[in-house]
């Protein structure tokens, strides 16, 4: 058998990125798959790519931030599919800005997704889960959930995220309900690669590369599957050791260059 034989996912944020490639996976695993996004075309054309290779999948548009549209896709994807089994919290934004810089309007847009959308997806999934039998709910968080990164609003909506995970872990446990996050570090996407910090994030890793959209998917079909069976309220990191690293792997490269060092002293650094 398939890892996700007579599965039932949702995925959010799955129309394009790291979120296509969940649902690719969970696909060829065996997963029915309801891609939810903003995104209408990219995630029809996700759709017809998954069922022309032999995957069952329909797209479903969703704002997460809306609990009337939870509502109903939670229903339209039960009249779909009969049941929900995985839910893949994985939609989010960012903006790059600092406490001084955000704007209210800022900091209830990035809110709104990244956890407003996470906790209306647990609260409306999770009973349709334990009427199953039970399932696996995983939260795309962050490693900026650990760091002090100059972007108030996602930092902080990522962190809450952690909060969540831990949470309603152990609020659905007696529903057989197991829910964790996922603390990716930049992943090679149109919104990781665009972070102006990536490249020296990627220097500054010890396994010297980015994440890929599969590193991610092969953890979350992990999480999703029957292979974590006794796993729940817990986050994993996957940053090729960017976090446990620390500013270490910076100092370092100090220590062994002193040059570096003068110009960042120079620079008042």
């Amino acid at each position: 058998m398939r890892k996700l034989d007579n599965q039932v996912a949702i995925i959010t944020g799955g129309a394009r990125g790291q979120g296509a490639e969940e649902a690719r996976r969970f696909a060829l695993e065996g997963a029915a798959v309801a891609i939810c996004d903003v995104l209408e075309t990219e995630g029809n054309r996700l759709a017809a790519e998954i069922s022309a290779a032999g995957g069952h999948a329909r797209f479903f548009p969703l704002d997460v931030s809306s609990e009337q549209r939870w509502q109903t896709i939670v229903s339209e994807v039960v009249e779909w599919r009969d049941k929900i089994t995985i839910l893949v919290n994985n939609a989010g934004i960012i903006n790059q800005l600092g406490v001084l810089e955000t704007s209210i309007d800022e900091w209830n847009r990035v809110m709104n997704v990244n956890i407003t959308g996470p906790f209306l997806g647990i609260k409306h999934v999770a009973p349709i889960m334990g009427r199953a039998g039970g399932g696996s709910i995983i939260n795309i968080a962050s490693t900026a959930s650990h760091l002090g990164v100059k972007c108030a609003a996602y930092v902080s909506s990522k962190t809450g995220l952690l909060g969540l995970t831990r949470t309603a872990a152990t609020e659905l446990a007696d529903l057989g309900v197991r829910v964790n996050a996922i603390c990716p570090g930049v992943v090679a996407t149109d919104m990781g690669s665009g972070l102006s910090s990536a490249e020296a994030m990627r220097v500054a890793t010890p396994m010297l590369r980015h994440g890929t959209v599969d590193d991610v998917a092969r953890l979350a079909l992990f999480l999703a599957s029957n292979d974590s069976d006794y796993i729940t309220g817990t986050e994993i990191t996957i940053d090729g050791g960017f976090v446990a690293a620390g500013a270490m792997k910076l100092v370092r490269h100090l220590v062994n260059n002193p040059k570096a060092l003068d110009v960042l002293k120079a620079a008042g650094l």
